[in-house]
């Protein structure tokens, strides 16, 4: 006698769950497209179409099945030739080598430099940087470390090191072009690079380094920027010098460094990072024998803005597979994308990314400016504070929105098989690398106690909210509000004493970012061009205001923090 099968279960094919996909990844991003067009004049907009087109496609297609495929690939430490000769040769993986090529064919440091676009020469880079990087699998930290050396050097002035590493730093041929890293952390501390153990000291007229760098990412570069003490200076941080080096000789040895292992992490496991030893590395002064942390400045406000951008990059890819996937799965008789609680779910993760990603932009734009020379004063008060508050909001919230979207996927979303889980674990770097969230908010602190003018900010918020539409009323007045009551905040806590302060550096900076990232969605749905743009920014603001924006306290928490902590 034949079997009724059971309600919802078909005696044929068995069920496979197809896999979400990407298309081009300039053509699917609203977002992007309807930045550039407010950002950008028209013709500036359509010289740089071809090439976003281009790599919107490599990033969604080929670039994404390669990083698919290759999701074990690790790099490899040779340590030792067939003959016993000590190489510490480091194989890279086959999508870095050809992210590699990638980069220095497309410029993605180079265009910052060539300033063929003046101020705005730093958004068409990052606008490649941000459309490619998901599919690169952090190439973007060789390439951050890159962009900060050549600034800092072009900075300095040193016309020796300028001439003989710029043009490598920002060449666009793969076969000349170099990168850089940046070596800063010791076993001593990571964020007090003050406490840093690496000695200088001159042999025979030139500079000789010695210590042990615990983290050096990138080590496969070919030259890097470090701290270390002239044999003979004061403790602390006005003691250390910058110093310029190059990981090998003219004939390809290694420059007195050895690369003692490779680090085993949580995340970014294409990044080949070491932990190494400098015995007699020969190095030069960038500035000169004393202020090294000073000196390290411009680096860190542009590593620090490659961090942001990177984080909202990571937000954009995780959201757009996650929107792909409620299409494809069928649950309770109906796609994902049906489901009331589920799309509310997406709109939320939406709403975070679109604010994350307009005080990136924000924060790149500054940048460019201050390339060129064009930064007005509030220009600068705003550099100033974006950058660590910017860096500190988009990795929070990249973590948090990626882990979000690994939980749209269900179980899948925690198979390695499925390459997702990589995405959460590359993003939990991002809180930590350049400085952590704390470590970002003594900086604001830091910056409001030296005098720092924080009404700056009060007016691009004004700036960003005036002519709102009736509509957006409450989330303009929200961030106003939110603004403004952490600037009188930040007075009485100043008042209250050091402690007082320091206990709510982060709820301050975070508020201050909550508010920024509002007004600037207000911002966007007020000058959007097209009337669908528009819309969406103006839901992306309610909802975000939704979320929560003001996190100062209201009363001194201090002592509940140490209760509570201890």
């Amino acid at each position: 006698m034949a079997r009724t099968p059971r309600r919802g279960v078909s005696l044929g094919m068995p069920f496979y769950q197809t896999p979400p996909e990407l298309g081009n990844q300039y053509e699917a991003d609203p977002v992007l497209r309807a930045y550039l067009d407010a950002a950008l004049p028209p013709d500036v907009r359509k010289d740089l179409e071809p090439e976003m087109l281009e790599l919107g496609a490599l990033a969604g297609g080929p670039l994404y099945r390669m990083q698919l495929e290759g999701r074990n690939d690790e790099p490899k430490l040779v340590q030792w030739d067939a003959w016993g000769h000590r190489v510490d040769r480091i194989e890279l993986t086959p999508l870095w080598a050809r992210a590699a090529e990638i980069a220095a064919r497309h410029g993605f440091v180079a265009k910052a430099y060539e300033r063929k676009q003046g101020a705005l020469s730093r958004i068409a880079q990052f606008a490649l940087v941000y459309l490619t990087e998901p599919s690169l699998c952090v190439y973007s930290c060789p390439l951050a470390m890159t962009d900060g050396a050549a600034r800092t050097l072009e900075s300095s002035r040193n016309a020796a090191l300028v001439d003989r590493a710029l043009p490598r730093l920002t060449s666009r041929d793969p076969a000349t072009a170099w990168t850089s890293g940046q070596w800063m952390t010791e076993r001593t501390g990571g964020s007090d690079v003050a406490v840093c153990e690496s000695v200088a000291r001159q042999v025979d007229g030139a500079w000789r380094l010695s210590g042990t760098k615990w983290f050096s990412s990138a080590t496969t570069s070919q030259m890097a920027l470090t701290l270390a003490r002239p044999e003979g200076n004061p403790p602390g941080g006005s003691g250390l010098a910058l110093f310029y080096l190059e990981v090998r000789d003219a004939e390809g040895a290694p420059n007195g460094i050895r690369v003692n292992r490779l680090k085993e992490k949580l995340g970014t496991r294409m990044v080949p990072t070491a932990e190494l030893t400098l015995d007699g590395t020969l190095a030069t002064p960038v500035y000169g024998l004393t202020d090294g942390i000073k000196n390290i400045s411009p680096m860190l406000t542009v590593t620090r803005t490659w961090n942001s951008v990177c984080a909202v990059a990571g937000m954009r890819r995780a959201i757009a597979l996650a929107r792909d996937y409620a299409q494809r799965r069928v649950a309770f008789g109906a796609p994902l994308a049906q489901k009331p609680l589920h799309a509310d779910t997406l709109a939320g993760m939406e709403a975070e990314y679109e604010g994350a990603f307009l005080l990136a932009f924000r924060t790149v734009e500054l940048l460019g400016k201050d390339d060129v020379g064009e930064a007005s004063d509030d220009d600068k008060q705003l550099a100033r504070i974006a950058t660590p508050i910017a860096k500190l909001m988009t990795a929070k919230q990249a973590v948090a929105v990626v882990s979000e979207a690994l939980e749209a996927f269900g179980g899948a979303g925690y198979v390695e098989d499925t390459g997702l889980p990589r995405m959460l674990r590359d993003a939990q770097v991002l809180p930590i690398w350049e400085g952590t969230t704390n470590v970002l908010s003594l900086d604001l602190l830091r910056v409001v106690s030296r005098g720092g003018d924080l009404s700056a900010l009060a007016r691009e918020v004004e700036s960003c909210i005036k002519g709102a539409d009736p509509s957006l009323k409450e989330p303009a007045e929200l961030a106003r509000g939110a603004c403004l009551r952490a600037l009188e905040w930040i007075v009485a806590a100043k008042d209250n004493g050091p402690a007082s302060a320091e206990a709510g550096a982060r709820r301050f900076a975070l508020t201050l970012g909550r508010a920024w990232e509002l007004a600037l969605l207000v911002r966007e749905a007020t000058r959007a061009k097209r009337p669908e743009d528009r819309a969406r920014f103006g839901a992306a603001a309610r909802r975000f205001a939704r979320h929560g924006v003001d996190q100062v306290a209201d009363a001194d928490l201090a002592a509940d923090a140490q209760l509570l902590a201890g």
